[in-house]
C-alpha cells in the first residue's frame, strides 16, 4: 500500500467523525409503506435531508443482510449521508459500512473496538480504522461508560414510548439534558420522536434526533424526512 493510499484512510477518518458531529437527521430503516424497496427508501430518506442511514432488519439472514446493505451503501454515499448497520458488525465490515450500532446485549465495545483495529490493520494496514462505532444507552452511567471505552457517539433513549421497543419504559427528556451537560462525545436521541414532539426533544438539548416510523412508515418518505430535517435546521440556530 502505498503512502498515499494509507493518508486517504487516515484522513477518512476524521472524516466521519466530523461528518457524523455534524448530523441531524438519523433515519433508521423499517419496511417501508406500500410496495416501496429498502433501497428505494433509502434513496428517498437521503434526499429528504437524512444525514445517517442505519440499516436495521432483525429478521434477515446475514447473507441477505449483506446483499442489502451492498445496495443500500453506495446510494448513501451518492447522497452524502452516512451508512450505519444496526447491531451486526459481521454484516457492517462485510458490506463496507462506515460503522456500526450496538445494543447493550451485542458485542461489547471494547473487543468490538479490537476486532474492527484488526479488519483494518490486516486489510488496510492503518491503524486509525475509518470506521465509526455507536452505542445504545439508556442511562448517564451507561453512556459515560461507553464514551470512557471510546464510543463515536452514543443513542439517548427511547425519549418517548415507542413500538420499536415494546415493553421499555422511556427515559424521558431529563435525560436528554443530562447527555447534553455531561457528554463529549455526540448523541443520538431516539424513541417515538416525530413532527409533532421534535421541537421539546430540542429545547432539552438534543442536536441529532433518531426516527424510524416518522420517516420510513409515511407514504412520502422524502417530504418526511425533508420536513423533520428543516425543524431541526431551524431548532439548532436558536440553540
Amino acid at each position: 500500500m502505498t503512502m498515499k493510499n494509507l493518508s486517504s484512510q487516515m484522513e477518512s477518518r476524521e472524516f466521519l467523525r466530523e461528518k457524523l458531529s455534524q448530523s441531524r437527521l438519523y433515519c433508521i430503516t423499517a419496511k417501508p409503506a406500500g410496495l416501496m424497496s429498502i433501497p428505494k427508501a433509502v434513496e428517498s430518506a437521503c434526499r429528504g435531508g437524512a444525514d445517517v442511514i442505519q440499516l436495521r432488519e432483525k429478521d434477515l439472514s446475514a447473507k441477505d443482510l449483506i446483499v442489502l446493505g451492498k445496495q443500500c451503501r453506495p446510494i448513501c454515499h451518492e447522497q452524502g449521508s452516512l451508512f450505519i448497520v444496526n447491531d451486526r458488525l459481521d454484516v457492517a465490515l462485510a458490506c463496507g459500512a462506515d460503522g456500526v450500532h450496538l445494543g447493550q446485549s451485542d458485542i461489547p465495545l471494547r473487543d468490538a473496538k479490537e476486532v474492527v483495529r484488526r479488519f483494518f490493520q490486516l486489510r488496510y494496514e492503518v491503524e486509525e480504522a475509518p470506521f465509526l462505532i455507536g452505542v445504545s444507552t439508556h442511562s448517564l452511567a451507561q453512556a459515560l461508560a461507553a464514551q470512557s471505552q471510546g464510543a463515536d457517539y452514543v443513542g439517548c433513549g427511547p425519549v418517548f414510548s415507542t413500538p420499536t421497543k415494546p415493553g421499555v419504559a422511556p427515559v424521558g427528556l431529563n435525560l436528554v439534558r443530562q447527555y447534553r451537560e455531561n457528554l463529549s462525545v455526540p448523541f443520538v436521541t431516539i424513541g417515538g420522536i416525530d413532527a409533532s414532539n421534535i421541537g421539546q426533544v430540542m429545547a432539552a438539548g438534543a442536536r441529532c434526533v433518531a426516527v424510524v416510523r416518522a420517516v420510513f412508515a409515511d407514504a412520502e418518505i422524502e417530504q418526511s424526512a425533508r420536513n423533520l430535517k428543516s425543524k431541526l435546521t431551524r431548532g439548532n440556530e436558536t440553540n
